[in-house]
């Protein structure tokens, strides 16, 4: 990824007459340049390029666009390939602006995506699969359940990953992504995972970071072994299944909770497909962060059965009611877990255990002290000795308090008794941190810019349908101002597609485009006659900030027969604007009455 700041660089420090002037002769016309425009044939020049304002447009075709666009269209380059161009030019070295950790997390993306790839071959072509497939069957898993998870397979040989690697090139990028180890003596790696079905833990954005693998006719062993933390994956803001459940979950509003990786396939399986598992045993507001971005206002547990499932309640309550969040407990038969109970009783009976889900405190309370007031004072104590690692994860405030006063309730205790037994010191905040950055700290790159958002709708609908991109007769795609949403779209329409789009765009972009993409309807005409609003409402705001720079700039004009040369071009711009704009208004009129853009954001 370009840092965006540096992609700013580049359009102020290039010069934008000269670039143009390559391919196209230009006369200057006062402030402006004028040429006839390389993009369509034409007798009367109507290029203009604005060196002031760093862009181009052609009055007759509609061409328009910065540096970067200019290079895109004339020279048939992609939007990358452009900007880097004109860097090399420039002398900006984009390499050394990176974060220095961003090479190696380009690296061990290169060297996941290449394993998921192969373990995923290996596993449905391969005579080497057939176990792996057999066993996928025995836990009643469909292949295309298995497909879209991505499933796969690593043999028990030694080494089929690390030469594979080693072939093409990447064979230290998948030591950094702990997919293969070198040998304790002599030259040489092997394969990290041996023996395994391997299931891709992957971004919510749906691209692979790392794998969980479960050992399948092999003695030794753990029965699951997973990934190392790299700078790719971190087990703290990851939850396995996301990536399928995003839409239900935004749907329903409303997330299942499992621990095991089959348990989350094995409830797709039956059609939950809003459930997700934890790829750590701790639940982290990292975790809480993902599921707020998913609009999931509730979290319902579902874990196994036994005592170690009521115990790992337990060991989540504390970050739930901290995070204040709404969460229920749906208990399982004795001796179930998710994924056999959905086997057996199908989509309808995990449905019905999900919708007579308790509380997350009522199931604690009842769990812990079920005799409530009526409990011996031993019995009361020894629960409140296991309540006291899920109080002191809650910070001072109105969930702590509320809190004391349900607990206190149930006990029979005054609330202030409950909260002397449960006392516990909150962690203590961070001291701040002195003024300026350590020496050896890197300088910050500038804080990226808000996307606009009516621009974060239009790559929000092309996103979702890239075919729209052909409707784009205006090509509203030169007239995003956001250089993180241009990259975003760039990154989609190179062949990557979506999942990669967002994948690598910053926080900011994605939360935009998230907003955005709630926003749209689902596909379909209504879908196109919204892009079409939004191309509407783009073009007609470039061309109005247009016509007030013209405006300003030529109001105190003395008398027409005193104009400047620069004047009447300007006015005759004007001219050419407000037909540009009649036009507009009539080629991108809604087709049904009522239409109108999902929304209209100043």
């Amino acid at each position: 990824m370009i840092p965006e700041h540096k992609i700013q660089e580049v359009l102020e420090r290039v010069d934008l007459v000269g670039l143009i002037s390559r391919h196209v002769e230009l006369k200057k016309a006062g402030r402006e340049w004028k040429g006839r425009c390389p993009f369509h044939q034409e007798k009367t020049p109507s290029f203009y390029v604005v060196p002031e304002k760093r862009f181009y447009f052609c009055h007759g075709c509609r061409a328009s666009g910065d540096a970067v666009s200019f290079v895109q269209r004339y020279l048939g380059k992609t939007f990358l390939d452009a900007v880097r161009d004109l860097a090399r030019e420039l002398g900006i070295d984009l390499e050394a602006q990176q974060d220095p950790g961003m090479r190696e997390r380009q690296q061990i993306k290169d060297a996941t995506d290449l394993a998921a790839e192969h373990f995923r071959s290996l596993l449905w072509h391969q005579d080497e699969g057939r176990a792996a497939r057999a066993y996928i069957a025995s836990r009643g898993v469909s292949e295309e359940t298995a497909q879209a998870f991505g499933l796969g397979w690593a043999p028990n040989a030694w080494s089929l990953l690390a030469e594979r690697c080693q072939k093409t090139g990447m064979l230290e990028w998948a030591m950094k992504a702990g997919l293969v180890l070198k040998r304790n003596s002599g030259d040489g790696c092997f394969d990290f995972f041996r023996s395994r079905l391997m299931v891709p833990i992957r971004a919510p954005e749906g691209r692979p970071i790392a794998f969980g693998g479960r050992l399948v006719g092999a003695e030794e062993g753990p029965k699951y072994l997973n990934s190392r933390e790299s700078r790719l994956y971190n087990k703290s803001d990851t939850l396995f299944g996301m990536d399928l459940a995003r839409d239900e979950v935004r749907k329903r509003k409303a997330a299942v909770l499992v621990e095991g990786y089959f348990d989350c396939i094995g409830l797709h399986q039956v059609g939950v497909r809003h459930a997700v598992a934890l790829c750590s045993t701790n639940l982290t507001a990292g975790h809480m962060q993902v599921l707020k971005r998913g609009e999931a206002r509730e979290l319902v547990l579902l874990l196994d059965g036994d005592s170690a499932g009521l115990a790992a309640i337990e060991r989540l309550a504390g970050p739930l009611l901290a995070a204040g969040a709404t969460a229920r407990v749906a208990l399982l038969p004795q001796g179930d877990d998710p994924d056999t109970f959905a086997r057996r009783e199908g989509a309808a009976g995990v449905e019905k255990l999900l919708e007579d889900a308790h509380p997350l405190t009522t199931h604690l309370f009842a769990t812990l002290l079920p005799q409530g007031k009526s409990a011996s004072f031993e019995e009361k104590m020894a629960a409140l000795e296991r309540l006291k690692p899920v109080a002191a994860q809650v910070p001072v405030g109105l969930v702590r308090s509320t809190l004391f006063a349900a607990l206190s309730d149930h006990f029979g205790w005054r609330p202030a008794d409950v909260e002397a037994a449960l006392r516990s010191k909150v962690p203590p905040k961070p001291a701040p941190a002195a003024h300026g950055p350590a020496p050896h700290t890197p300088a910050r790159p500038p804080d990226e810019k808000p996307p606009p958002p009516m621009e974060a709708l239009y790559v929000a609908t092309v996103l979702r349908d890239p075919q729209l991109l052909s409707r784009d007769v205006f090509r509203v795609c030169d007239e995003l101002s956001h250089m993180g949403l241009r990259m975003a779209l760039a990154h989609a329409t190179s062949g990557q597609g979506t999942q990669d789009a967002l994948f690598e765009a910053s926080e900011g972009i994605k939360r935009a485009i998230e907003t955005a993409w709630r926003q749209l309807p689902a596909e379909g005409q209504e879908l196109e006659q919204a892009f079409s609003a939004i191309c509407r409402e783009i073009m007609v705001r470039r061309i109005d900030e247009r016509l007030t720079y013209i405006k300003r700039a030529t109001e105190q004009t003395p008398g027409a027969f005193d104009l400047t040369e620069e004047t009447r071009q300007l006015l005759a711009e004007r001219v050419e604007l407000l037909a540009l704009k009649k036009r507009v208004l009539e080629e991108l009129r809604p087709s049904g009455a009522g239409t109108k853009a999902p929304m209209q954001p100043v």
